[in-house]
Formats: structure tokens, C-alpha cells, sequence
């Protein structure tokens, strides 16, 4: 896919895609649960992050590796839903130094609410969850889903950003070095 940006338009329209996807994640009407087993990095970590509830094994890592492999960045909307779960400081950190969180962590700093041991204990506690949460009453868990939404949102322009990544010389060494497994050669443009 990513071989294939030639133009500021292919950038804005991933982007922009991504948004929409992860946006229907996050309006979803009735509440969302991320199972998080193994690496969750990038497009999977933005779409666990939309999610309502977050459960994980011990062996989950969480983040965006992104400015020591490929060169990009993330839209405005989907640094807006990190930075309400982590806080901007940590947001930072972890792109920034390429840092994966690893479980214990992620418990503690509340970007998961549960660690279990294994996939099958995951998969049996996400299904007791989805049962228990049928139970509730969906106009209050729809209330709180959409007041926290409005109230992070915040229109961002995040294109020339998007655009600058997307097409530098750069994005195509980070792609061409994370596809034949080298160390990039950034150059800053």
C-alpha cells in the first residue's frame, strides 16, 4: 500500500480512511472491547486505543515504533485519543523514543483495566465481559461513550503534517528499510 504514495492525496486519503475506520470503532453504539495478546503496535494499537475497555496477556506490548521504522505520523484525531488515555507527556515518550509498553505498565497507568496469563484466559474474560455489560442499560453507557467524545473533540488541522511525513524522502527509505529488515537512514526531509 505504501509503495504506492505518490502524491500529498495518497497521504491525506489514508489518513483521512484510518479516521473514518477508527471512528466508527469509537462511535460504536454499544461498548467496545480491544483482547490484546502479543504486539500491538501502530494501526492495531490506534484501534485498541478507540476502544471502550482494553484487556490483556502478560506478553502485550503497546505503541508506535513509527519514528524508528517507517517515518510517519499519526492524524490529529488519533494523537487526541492517545493523548486522553495516556496523557500528552507519555504520548510523547513513546513515539518519541519507540518505547512499547509491556503489561504490567499498561495496568497500572490504566490504558488496560485487566492482565490475564493467557489467550485462552483473555478469550474467556472478554466473552464473561461482553455478557455482563448486555446486562446494563445501553443509554447510559451510550451517554458516557458520546459526552467523553465531545468533549475531546477538538478540531485539529493535521494535513500538512500528514503530507510532509507521507511524501519525504524519508517515509521511502523508513518503508523500503522496515520491508528488507535494515536500520533506516534518516535524512530529515
Amino acid at each position: 500500500l505504501f509503495r504506492n504514495f505518490t502524491t500529498p492525496e495518497h497521504a491525506i486519503e489514508y489518513e483521512a480512511t484510518m479516521d473514518r475506520v477508527v471512528g466508527h470503532i469509537e462511535q460504536c453504539s454499544i461498548p467496545t472491547i480491544a483482547a490484546i495478546d502479543g504486539a500491538c503496535t501502530g494501526g492495531g494499537a490506534v484501534i485498541a486505543s478507540a476502544c471502550d475497555l482494553r484487556i490483556a496477556t502478560r506478553s502485550m506490548r503497546f505503541g508506535f515504533p513509527i519514528a524508528r521504522t517507517l517515518g510517519n505520523c499519526l492524524s490529529a484525531a488519533n494523537i487526541a485519543r492517545l493523548t486522553a488515555l495516556l496523557g500528552a507527556g507519555r504520548v510523547r515518550e513513546i513515539i518519541f523514543t519507540c518505547r512499547l509498553i509491556e503489561a504490567a505498565e499498561a495496568k497500572q497507568i490504566g490504558l488496560v483495566s485487566e492482565v490475564l496469563e493467557t489467550s485462552e484466559l483473555l478469550m474467556e474474560r472478554v466473552s464473561q465481559l461482553a455478557r455482563s455489560l448486555m446486562q446494563h442499560a445501553p443509554l447510559t453507557m451510550q451517554a458516557t461513550k458520546q459526552i467523553q467524545i465531545r468533549l475531546a473533540a477538538q478540531q485539529v488541522e493535521d494535513r500538512d503534517w500528514i503530507v510532509k511525513c507521507y511524501t519525504s524522502e524519508d517515509f521511502h527509505e523508513g518503508l523500503d528499510a522496515f520491508l528488507n529488515k535494515r536500520m533506516p537512514d534518516w535524512k530529515g526531509c
